[in-house]
């Protein structure tokens, strides 16, 4: 017996009814030989761990645009705390632990430059619109490594599901979408108390007191109530209490610092420069690199330059626009 089929036989011992076994998973859209090792969830969070796409994720906006603060979260920190949030529920409610990580570690590969103000001006400047979830999803299956991760059915079915309106087909799915949601409510109360956006008195104080006064108190206060009120169920979910006053503070979230005045002009600058980039490169395709040329004779040029734009870092899209727009002094000889 090899250690990965230990592995899954174990599973088959602890995990829930409602888990999904590493043995059981409905595949690859390509055939792999199995590792010797690693269960294909683990081996799927290898691959995730281990691509370009997930290293790029260190400069790329969570809230604030490019910020200078060593502090501040960043798409990757982002992902690490959805992976931590996510697994502490994977693993009290005795789900798999392992597909649960590769889905968190996957969910945002696909985000755009300076975060969703990115995501909203590609969605503007695409004829079908642009999401960051299916994004991440076409990372997986086509873009990293030129031909896709070759993930499992269930890894990629959480990466898509993970925001928006369809629901993830596993549990492991439906903890990183809530485990989603608890970290960017909490982390970004904290960023934008670093910012000087919000004040800590400015919170409302009727949800603070029932979530808890701290940023550990209400995370835990919403994980163990998924936790306490999901225990041997086919679906998560939260108590009555507890998700609206989570909902009511996202709310808030979305009022004060989301959608508040004060990002305004930074939004219009990030805007301006993904229409100016978008515009050039649709005009100017050959001047992409090779890999999303050969996109653009396989699957259109908007398609590819979509690509190529989602890929950006903040500092790499903001350096292209530099270099394409912006004067330089003439060279004194």
């Amino acid at each position: 017996m090899t250690i990965r089929e230990e592995l899954e036989q174990r599973e088959r011992g602890y995990l829930s009814e409602f888990a999904v076994c590493s043995a059981d998973t409905k595949g690859r859209e390509r055939p792999m030989e199995d590792c010797p090792l690693r269960t294909a969830f683990q081996r799927d969070r290898d691959r995730i761990l281990h691509c370009k796409s997930f290293r790029r994720m260190k400069f790329k906006t969570q809230v604030f645009i490019a910020p200078e603060g060593d502090h501040y979260r960043t798409r990757l920190t982002h992902t690490l705390e959805v992976s931590q949030v996510a697994r502490t529920l994977a693993r009290c409610l005795h789900l798999n632990e392992d597909l649960t990580e590769a889905i968190a570690l996957g969910h945002d590969l696909g985000h755009t430059p300076f975060g969703h103000s990115g995501e909203r001006s590609l969605n503007r400047l695409t004829e079908n619109g642009f999401r960051h979830n299916e994004q991440s999803l076409r990372v997986v299956e086509v873009l990293e490594g030129g031909e896709g991760l070759n993930l499992t059915w269930e890894v990629r079915d959480g990466i898509l599901k993970h925001s928006g309106s369809l629901k993830p087909e596993t549990l492991e799915g439906e903890c990183v979408a809530r485990a989603d949601r608890i970290a960017y409510i909490n982390h970004d109360i904290d960023d934008a108390i670093r910012a000087g956006v919000l004040r800590e008195f400015e919170l409302p104080q009727d949800l603070l007191h029932v979530l808890g006064e701290t940023h550990g108190q209400r995370i835990n206060t919403m994980i163990s109530d998924i936790v306490r009120e999901s225990q041997g169920q086919p679906h998560l979910r939260m108590s009555d209490e507890i998700q609206a006053a989570s909902d009511e503070m996202r709310a808030f979230m979305f009022e004060r610092v989301y959608m508040d005045e004060w990002r305004k002009e930074e939004e219009r600058r990030c805007d301006h420069v993904m229409e100016a980039l978008f515009a050039y490169f649709m005009e100017h395709p050959g001047k992409m690199p090779l890999e999303y040329v050969q996109i653009s004779y396989r699957d259109g040029i908007e398609r590819a330059v979509t690509d190529f734009l989602a890929c950006m870092t903040d500092r790499y899209a903001l350096r292209t626009y530099q270099d394409l727009f912006v004067p330089v002094s003439f060279p004194v000889i």
